[in-house]
Parts: structure tokens; sequence; C-alpha cells
């Protein structure tokens, strides 16, 4: 009972991200695999839970996981790009309808039902592996970027939660089918927290202003972006340019400023922005 009270928690974790999807009418830099996978492993669990039988609780709560997946899924998709819409589309294509499919009528080429069941329970588990490996796509970017804006911890810590608790019921029900994919889900989990923590507290670190200085880019005009120092560069000649046109004077910036050059025949007007 405890294990899918927090396994409902897990389902409900993304709400903040979709709803922040929702609101900015864009996917932004989200990515759709961990809840095609949690999907996936939803509807693998719940035919598993038909082929055991009295699995009520099972049935419930993978019953409840295939369709808010299935409502993450398509508002994922109604507000991605096109290359990530695409890219979704295919994949849900390819693992939850084809794969999928051809898993069931593989287990029906095998005679015995208990053998069938164990096979069937392995590929589970295989399966909730890559449930909790999902956003280590996310990390690599992280590690790039050193910004935690697109991993949400929420997800992270209830799945966390829920491999401690499914655990304990693989433990003590002496299931390694159980214990092995919750074994990891922790060690992952718990290593994505970690990395949370430590970018967030990077990113409170950053500046929080940036000087800037510069002109009103052109249209079709091209723009420098290039770091200010503290040597002023001495005025440009203007001798040939029209007489009542003036240079300002480029004024001290502290040093990491950052000043925006931009270059074209036409600014809009006779003086400078």
């Amino acid at each position: 009972m405890i294990g899918n009270i927090v396994s409902l928690f897990v389902f409900f974790a993304p709400v903040p991200t979709f709803y922040r999807i929702y609101k900015e009418k864009s996917t932004e830099g989200f990515q759709s695999i961990p809840y095609l996978v949690a999907l996936f492993s939803s509807m693998l669990w719940l035919y598993y839970a038909f082929l055991k039988g009295h699995s009520f609780l099972l049935i419930t709560i993978n019953s409840f996981g295939c369709v808010i997946e299935m409502v993450y899924i398509t508002i994922y998709i109604a507000y991605a790009l096109r290359a990530a819409r695409s890219s979704t589309i295919k994949l849900f294509a390819l693992m939850n309808v084809g794969l999928f499919s051809l898993l069931i009528l593989i287990m029906h080429f095998i005679p015995n039902g208990d053998a069938r069941t164990t096979v069937f329970e392995w590929i589970c588990t295989t399966i909730s592996v890559s449930v909790f490996a999902a956003p280590l796509g996310i990390v690599a970017r992280v590690v790039r970027t050193k910004s935690v804006e697109f991993m949400p911890f929420s997800l992270s810590f209830f799945l966390t939660l829920s491999a401690i608790m499914w655990f304990g019921y693989g433990f003590f029900q002496k299931d390694w089918c159980i214990m092995i994919p919750n074994i990891v889900g922790f060690v992952l989990g718990l290593s994505q927290m970690v990395l949370y923590g430590y970018y967030r507290n990077m990113d409170e670190k950053l500046p929080q202003h940036v000087a800037i200085t510069g002109v009103r880019p052109p249209p079709g005009g091209v723009s420098e972006v290039r770091p200010v120092t503290d040597e002023i560069s001495p005025p440009i000649d203007r001798s040939e340019a029209r007489a009542d046109e003036q240079q300002p004077q480029p004024s001290q910036l502290p040093e990491g400023a950052v000043e925006v050059v931009v270059s074209g025949d036409d600014l809009g007007s006779d003086q400078p922005s």
C-alpha cells in the first residue's frame, strides 16, 4: 500500500513541468523520453498483473500510470517544436506500440503459464531499470550547461523514494525481480539529486547582472558581442562622415562587462541610439 501511494506521487511529480509547458506554450529544453519509458513500463506491468492474477493493487496503480503518462505525452506533442514532436511520435510508435505488441505476441508462443509469467517478469524488471535511467539524458545537459533548469528535482526525489519502498517490498518477499531494479533506481535517483544540489548552488553564485552598452541593431545589420576591458579605445575618426554626425565617447565599464557593437549602414536615424 505504501509503495502504491508513493508511486502516485511519482506519477504526479511532473505536473509542475507540464503546467509550465502549457503556460509557456513551449516544451523548451524538456525531453519526452522519461514519460515514454514510464508509459511503456506501466503498460508492461499492467499486462504482467493480468498474467499473474490476483494483483488488484498492481492493476490499479499501473492503469492510472498509463492514463496520466498519455496525458503528459499528448501535452508534450501539442507544444513541442517540429523536430521534437516528430521524434516523440516515432519513438512512441516504435516502443509503446510496436515493441509492446511484439512482446505480447512472443508471450503467446510460450505454452507454460508459469514460464510465461517468469519471462515477462524479468522483462518488466529490465524496463523498470530503464525508467530510472531515462532522466539521465538530461544529466549530460546539466553537466554541459551547468544549469538544472530542465531537470525536475521532484521527479528524481519521488523516484528515489519509490525505489526505497519497492526494494523493501521485494526484500520481504525475497523477490529479486523487484529488488534489482530498485537498487539501481535508488543509486541513480540519489545521484541525480546530488547533481541537482551541486549545480543549483553554482547557479546561485552566478552574477545577477551584466553591463551592456551599444546601439539598437538595424534591420539587416550585424551584431558583435565582445568583452569590455578597462582600457578605453580612442575615438574613431569621423572626418569623412557627415558634419552633423558626432561619435559618442565610450563610457568606463567594469571589467568583465559586455559591449555590443552593431555594424550597418543605416541606423534608422541621423544620431546613434
